[in-house]
């Protein structure tokens, strides 16, 4: 599982002109997965995203949690995470798994992160054509894989 992780002070998601999510603060987390990518994946990116401290005490340093401010999360699927570009001009997704297993890999990190984080956590919807809008507040942008563990 790769993800792109950004803070934001507030963000939503937009599908066919209805909004279907929206959070203040908080983190925008995209979400690209693999088919080899399975329920230690998830564990694993989870727990690390509920704890990663990059929310700002009082002193201004980053050494809060999402947990530890009661942020709120928007999960987005996003398969374009695992692009290939080496050759050419025009991306190439076949790293991406199928809907088939990307979707039951979906619901559960989904599933697993609302229980780490202790509340409901809003998304896209798998597949669709989502406008996203986000403010980034800092700007904080992590990426994470959960293969290689950075």
């Amino acid at each position: 599982m790769r993800v792109v992780i950004q803070r934001v002070s507030k963000a939503s998601v937009t599908i066919e002109e209805k909004k279907v999510a929206s959070i203040g603060n908080g983190l925008l987390i995209l979400l690209g997965i693999v088919a080899e990518d399975s329920q230690t994946d998830i564990e694993w990116l989870s727990k690390k995203i509920t704890n990663l401290r990059i929310f700002c005490d009082d002193e201004g340093v980053m050494n809060k949690s999402l947990i530890d401010v009661g942020g709120d999360a928007i999960v987005v699927s996003q398969f374009t995470l695992h692009a290939a570009t080496k050759k050419g001009n025009r991306p190439s997704y076949f790293k991406a798994a199928k809907p088939d297993v990307a979707i039951p890999l979906y619901e559960a990190f989904v599933n697993k992160f609302e229980l780490d984080l202790n509340k409901k956590v809003q998304t896209g919807a798998f597949g669709a054509d989502m406008k996203v809008e986000l403010i980034n507040d800092g700007p904080v942008t992590i990426l994470i894989d959960s293969k290689n563990k950075e």
